[in-house]
């Protein structure tokens, strides 16, 4: 039997849950990288009254349990819902991101680390350069 106040619990739980699952979806289903502010404008689509910071707090807790990852430069906050490792390069032109999958390119000298105690969980590399629209634009 449900007590008196515990409905409005389960609801809140239920809608906080299909924020977080638009909100997951709309990182999922693109490449672009987006920004906090343009998951915001497609999740108002769906749900009208969602707040900015509703998003936030919902990004925050999707990066905690690791579905999404963060991808932070000079200028705002950018998500990605691919959180195996990879990189990315960022047009200076665009400012679009793309993902770089050739883990190949940047060969890392564990033992360069390992000599002076540090133990490497990860890193985080982003290239900077013009894109190839930009280029075949003449940017």
């Amino acid at each position: 039997m449900i007590k008196k106040g515990e409905i409005g619990v389960a609801t809140k739980k239920l809608r906080r849950s299909f924020h977080r699952e638009i909100i997951y979806d709309i990182i999922s289903s693109t490449d672009i990288h987006p920004t906090a502010e343009w998951i915001y404008e497609r999740a108002k689509k769906v749900i009208p009254t969602i707040s900015l910071g509703t998003v936030y707090r919902n990004l925050n807790i999707l990066k905690e349990e690791g579905r999404i990852i963060e991808i932070v430069d000079e200028k705002e906050g950018r998500f990605d819902a691919k959180t195996y490792k990879h990189y990315h390069f960022k047009c200076k032109v665009c400012n679009n991101i793309y993902d770089v999958e050739n883990l190949d390119i940047i060969k890392v000298d564990k033992s360069y680390f390992d000599k002076r105690g540090f133990s490497i969980d990860g890193c985080d590399i982003i290239f900077n350069g013009i894109c190839n629209h930009c280029l075949r634009e003449g940017n």
